[in-house]
């Protein structure tokens, strides 16, 4: 009779922001738990979530992830009604709350979503505080690549 493998609850990726890291100098990252209604954990344990335009708006003292999609699933309780774009709040000690805060009433910083994943059996965001990048910055990150990439290239044939 075979074992099943156990699953190790390491943390599993559910969503990423690869736009993020292209648009917007990342200055400092942060993890943050969210409040979530049982049919959003459904859906997220399904992978049906998109953090793509998502940010973090603050309201009252607290912060609130803005613009991230959850798609309920098809056998989702009918008793409920599910609002896949609603504002879910973060989870946040007080300290760094005021620290984020702080951060973005200074010009030009925002504060958007990274990565969506599991840790244990929480759910998790990362967040991070940015600052947008001028077109010229994208395209010397893209030229800072290619050349990455042509070098790794050179140094291979080089060896031969």
């Amino acid at each position: 009779m075979t074992k099943k493998k156990a699953h190790k609850p390491g943390s599993a990726t559910i969503a990423l922001n690869k736009r993020a890291r292209h648009e917007y100098f990342i200055e400092d990252e942060i993890e943050a738990g969210l409040a979530l209604q049982g049919w959003e954990v459904k859906s997220l344990r399904a992978g049906k979530a998109n953090i793509g335009d998502s940010y973090v708006i603050f309201k009252d003292g607290e912060a609130y992830l803005f613009g991230a999609n959850f798609t309920p699933l098809a056998v989702a309780s009918s008793h409920v009604v599910c609002d896949p774009t609603r504002t879910r709040k973060l989870l946040l000690n007080q300290r760094e709350l005021d620290n984020l805060y702080g951060s973005v009433s200074r010009d030009g910083y925002t504060i958007v979503a990274l990565s969506l994943y599991w840790k244990n059996a929480w759910c998790k965001v990362k967040i991070g505080l940015a600052k947008g990048k001028k077109q010229h910055d994208k395209r010397t990150d893209v030229k800072d690549r290619e050349w990455a990439l042509d070098k790794a290239r050179i140094m291979k044939h080089a060896g031969r």
